[in-house]
């Protein structure tokens, strides 16, 4: 028994997060709940009044034919509906479309006039002209002008009362336009007049259509069809066995079955209650998980997931069995993982696929692991993406990954004799939709991401990258203002990019924090000695240690303020506080305990709070090992300089600067080691080159 709770026990650590949690209110864990409660009611509400049996379910019972019937086989009618529906669309005038060629036409008159009454033949009109043309346009009067566009524009409106198609014929529209033409008035019955029009009216009619579908007229000319056709039945006799106990209920059983009254409809509050509570304990895992996965988690981190399910559960219920996983699970896949980590990502992505409610039409439960599979890909590949272009270019090969994955599984279908599928359609152009929409949704969702992370506070690697690069109005002011401590911000970001990659720690996240931490030292950078050049020390002609501290505290609380003016993310912001934790301003206290020896030492310390991540206690060593390691002589040996770094890493630990950071005594060892290697590098020394003596020439 003693060994199983210490089991339990261990697993309990092992399971922990790696840092310290971020810890919620009361209300904003009250706000999550309700989110996660809605999810819930969304995600069930399909089982509240769900049928208690189901095709391909086992059957609880044996069932025979009490009587002769002729029963409706709703999967063979919904085949043939489907077969229908690309054969059977119904068009209707578009009376938009229809106006703007009447105002085309007008236009290409009012063109011709204008080439007429130049009396240029060269001039460029709407149609090239005939001599015979050109003739007839300078010989006819005003009375014979309005005639003619009259006639023009009655035979264009006969043609578009007929229905327009923009794939019609050059020809064909040619030869429409010459019989519609044949009848002009008396005073304009000219051969030349005849063909004038007729080019007039392909000029301006081709290539266009005034025709767009009719959903309800396509529906009913479908439902027409079928009557025709006849409704695909199921004959049943009386005595027929229509299910066996314990087999799978096939569709044809579950049609005769509900036929005869086998299948009860009525609220199933229990089935309603286990769905909404398997839904809720599914958004709670998936907080966890998250939690685990980015200890820092924000309530809006967890509000930006849930937000998403919630899309995702309404868009199942607006769609039904036509929803395309593709279009629901991938783009918000690939945000999480951009904003939280790839942890989250595939967290959001298992809950989300595990909360499907209904079956997909259409190729049916395949498209669904299609989905998941090419969602859980975009997350693995997204985490280590460094650039926008690269997510750009992901967005295009994950639909093409998508569409020739499913392409390849239809075309061994046959083969493997594997049927993830319900049916497949004649064609690829399903496919080819769901690619394009998901084409379409993963390039929005690269555009929102970057409004994402000023509302929500998500930190992807890319603006990690743009928020380093040293040309950013915040760094250009540190380095022209405070260059001492621009150049020590240098030194520090070498030494804990070295140390986080030794220990596995996230590089780019240390190296974006580094360049900030220091930056509160712009509202004073004379008081900070790297910066102090000939002059005399501030702090001497103070002579006042109390307010010495204050300055040096002061330093982080500007930082602070500076991170939030210029909308620093809150991992970044971390950096500023922790780097200098509670640290004793030793200096200062010494100073102050020479007037005063009973001085409280909480006083003289900073107020933190302590490293709350790997990231922060790595700056923290960095930035307590810099000047120590500058400052060894040349000929310091490399146990020597191990030897300095580790009293400073152990001077740290003793003080518990590090107990909240998760940081591991081999993980320490790791740190010091990188830290001496860099060093290592910082001291090499080029030998001398001879340079020889400058000649003098004479004039």
């Amino acid at each position: 028994m003693l060994r199983a709770s210490l089991l339990w026990r261990g697993w309990l650590q092992h399971q922990a997060p790696s840092r310290r949690l971020l810890r919620w209110t009361r209300l904003q864990t009250v706000v999550l709940l309700l989110v996660c409660i809605a999810v819930a009611l969304l995600s069930s509400i399909p089982w509240l009044l769900k049928p208690d049996l189901q095709p391909g379910s086992l059957a609880p019972f044996d069932a025979v034919a009490p009587k002769d019937a002729l029963v409706k086989d709703s999967t063979a009618l919904e085949q043939r509906r489907s077969s229908l529906v690309a054969r059977s669309v119904v068009q209707v005038i578009d009376d938009d479309e229809t106006l703007q060629l009447r105002q085309r036409l007008n236009q290409q008159l009012d063109q011709l006039q204008q080439v007429t009454d130049s009396g240029s033949a060269a001039r460029i009109g709407p149609v090239n002209l005939s001599p015979q043309e050109q003739r007839w346009l300078k010989k006819r009067s005003e009375a014979e002008h309005l005639a003619w566009d009259n006639a023009v524009r009655r035979a264009a409106d006969r043609m578009l009362s007929q229905g327009l198609v923009s794939s019609l014929a050059t020809e064909e529209l040619r030869r429409a336009a010459g019989i519609q033409m044949r009848d002009l008035p008396l005073e304009v019955d000219d051969p030349a007049a005849r063909t004038l029009a007729s080019k007039l009216l392909v000029s301006t009619l081709q290539g266009s259509s005034n025709l767009r579908t009719d959903p309800t007229l396509s529906k009913q000319l479908i439902e027409e069809q079928l009557t025709k056709q006849g409704i695909p039945t199921i004959e049943v006799r009386k005595g027929d066995l229509i299910t066996r106990k314990g087999e799978s209920i096939s569709p044809q059983a579950y049609d005769v079955l509900d036929y005869f009254g086998k299948v009860r409809r009525e609220p199933q509050p229990v089935i309603w209650l286990g769905r909404f509570i398997e839904a809720l304990a599914g958004c709670g895992v998936m907080l966890l998980v998250m939690r685990r996965e980015r200890p820092t988690l924000e309530v809006r981190h967890a509000l930006l997931a849930l937000g998403f399910l919630l899309l995702v559960q309404a868009a199942k219920l607006w769609f039904g069995a036509n929803v395309i996983p593709l279009a629901l699970l991938v783009p918000p896949t690939l945000v999480l993982t951009e904003g939280l980590g790839p942890g989250c990502g595939l967290a959001w992505l298992a809950i989300a696929s595990l909360l499907w409610p209904e079956q997909v039409n259409g190729l049916g439960d395949g498209r669904l692991l299609m989905a998941a599979s090419v969602a859980a890909a975009g997350a693995l590949l997204a985490g280590r993406q460094r650039s926008r272009g690269q997510l750009l270019q992901m967005a295009v090969m994950l639909p093409l990954g998508a569409f020739l994955g499913q392409w390849l599984l239809l075309q061994l279908q046959p083969y493997t004799g594997w049927r993830p599928w319900v049916s497949v359609s004649g064609g690829l152009d399903e496919l080819a939709t769901e690619a394009l929409v998901l084409g379409l949704l993963l390039m929005t969702a690269l555009l929102l991401i970057p409004i994402l992370e000023g509302s929500f506070g998500l930190l992807t690697r890319a603006r990690m990258l743009e928020l380093a690069d040293q040309e950013r109005p915040l760094l250009r002011r540190l380095s022209s203002e405070a260059p001492g401590t621009f150049e020590h911000t240098l030194m520090i970001c070498g030494l804990a990019e070295e140390g986080a990659r030794a220990i596995g720690a996230d590089v780019d996240l240390i190296r974006t924090g580094s360049l900030y931490h220091d930056v509160g030292k712009l509202h004073a950078p004379d008081w900070f000695i790297e910066n102090q050049k000939s002059g005399p020390n501030p702090h001497d002609e103070l002579d006042d240690p109390f307010a010495s501290a204050a300055v040096l505290q002061a330093h982080v609380d500007e930082g602070l303020k500076l991170a939030r003016r210029h909308r620093l993310p809150r991992p970044v912001a971390d950096f500023i506080p922790e780097h200098q934790g509670t640290l004793k301003m030793g200096y200062f206290l010494h100073k102050a305990r020479e007037q005063n020896p009973a001085v409280d030492e909480e006083r003289f310390r900073y107020n933190g709070p302590a490293p709350r991540s790997r990231e922060t206690a790595v700056l923290m060593l960095a930035d307590g090992c810099e000047a120590a390691l500058r400052s060894l002589p040349p000929d310091t040996s490399e146990r020597q300089a191990v030897e300095t770094v580790r009293s400073i890493v152990e001077a740290r630990l003793r003080d518990g600067q590090l107990r909240k950071s998760s940081l591991s005594r081999a993980e320490m060892e790791l740190v010091v080691k990188a830290f001496v290697r860099v060093w290592r590098r910082m001291r090499h020394r080029r030998i001398p080159y001879p340079i020889p003596a400058r000649q003098s020439f004479r004039g």
